[in-house]
C-alpha cells in the first residue's frame, strides 16, 4: 500500500533529522557565507554569538515538514521501483532483486518528485539557518510571508534549478550503493540484518554527498542571494563568481561536514525505514 511506504519514509526521516541538524547548520553557513575560516571557526563564532540555540536555528520547520520530504522520497522511490521491476516488495529482500538500472532510475525519479514538492521547504530552512547576528525572520511563516511580499510566489523556488541538478542524479546514486551493499552483506535467502542496513545506509549517504556537495554549495548561495548573501543571476553566474573569488575549492566547502553527518543520519534513516516496512508488511518480510 503506497500510504504505508510514505508513512515509513516520514517517520524514518524525522529520526534522521534529529541526528544531523546542528552539523547541517554549520555546513549551510560555511557554504553560503565567506566570513568563516573553517569548521571550528564557524562553530566557535556561532556559539559565541548565539549560544547552543544557534546550531538549532531552522530546525522547527524541517521537523514539521520532514514527513513530507522523506515520505515523498521513500514513497516515490519504492513505488517507482516496484513499477519498473514489476515485482512484489518481497523480491527486494529475496529471490529477484531489482536491476541496478531500475534502482538508479527510481532514485532519480524520487529526486525529481522531491524537488517539485520540497524546494520551498528547503529554501525556508536555509534562510533560517543562515541568520547569524540579526534575525530577519521570526520563524518559518514570517520567512514565507516576507519572501512572498518581496519576490512573489517564484521567490519560494529560488535555487530550485540547482536543487534539481543536485538531487535528481544524486538520489539515483543514493539508493544504488545502498541496495548493492545491503545485498553484499546479507546471506542468500535471509533478511538484511541491522549491521548490513546501517553500513549500507551510512555508506550510501557518504557516497551521495561526495557527489552532491559542489551543487549543494551553489544551491545554498542562490537561496541566500538577496537575503544577507551575495546576489547572483543564476546557477552559471553563481559558479563563475564563486570560482573567480574563492577558487575551485569553494565547491567543496562543507564536504567534510556532509560526510561526517551523512553516515549516522542515513544509517538511522534507512534502518528505521526498513524495520517499519517489516512491521507494515509482515507477510512479505
Amino acid at each position: 500500500m503506497p500510504f504505508l511506504e510514505f508513512l515509513a519514509g516520514s517517520i524514518s526521516g524525522a529520526l534522521g533529522l534529529s541526528v544531523g541538524h546542528p552539523v547541517d547548520t554549520v555546513k549551510v553557513r560555511l557554504q553560503a557565507q565567506s566570513i568563516y575560516n573553517g569548521i571550528f571557526h564557524c562553530v566557535a563564532k556561532t556559539y559565541s554569538n548565539e549560544g547552543i540555540r544557534g546550531f538549532f536555528k531552522g530546525m522547527a520547520f524541517p521537523v514539521m515538514t520532514t514527513g513530507i520530504t522523506n515520505s515523498v522520497v521513500f514513497g516515490s522511490y519504492s513505488n517507482a521501483l516496484d513499477y519498473l521491476s514489476q515485482t512484489q516488495r518481497k523480491d527486494r529482500n529475496g529471490d529477484k532483486p531489482a536491476s541496478a538500472a531500475h534502482v538508479f532510475t527510481a532514485g532519480c525519479f524520487s529526486g525529481l518528485v522531491q524537488v517539485l514538492v520540497c524546494a520551498p521547504i528547503d529554501l525556508v530552512k536555509v534562510r533560517l539557518q543562515g541568520q547569524t547576528t540579526v534575525d530577519r525572520y521570526r520563524g518559518p511563516s514570517h520567512c514565507v510571508s516576507i519572501i512572498l511580499r518581496e519576490e512573489g510566489i517564484q521567490g519560494l523556488f529560488r535555487g530550485g534549478l540547482a536543487l534539481a541538478l543536485r538531487d535528481v542524479p544524486c538520489y539515483g546514486l543514493y539508493f544504488l550503493p545502498y541496495e548493492v551493499i545491503r545485498k553484499a552483506l546479507t546471506e542468500n535467502g535471509k533478511q538484511p540484518g541491522t549491521f548490513a542496513i546501517l553500513m549500507a545506509g551510512g555508506v550510501a549517504g557518504v557516497v551521495t554527498w561526495s557527489f552532491a556537495t559542489p551543487m549543494d554549495v551553489v544551491k545554498a548561495r542562490l537561496q541566500m542571494s538577496g537575503a544577507g548573501g551575495q546576489v547572483y543571476d543564476g546557477v552559471l553566474d553563481c559558479m563563475r563568481v564563486s570560482a573567480r573569488e574563492e577558487g575551485v575549492r569553494v565547491f567543496f566547502k562543507g564536504l567534510t561536514l556532509n560526510s561526517v553527518r551523512a553516515f549516522p543520519v542515513n544509517a538511522v534513516t534507512f534502518l528505521s525505514y526498513e524495520y517499519l516496512m517489516r512491521i507494515f508488511y509482515p507477510s512479505t518480510s
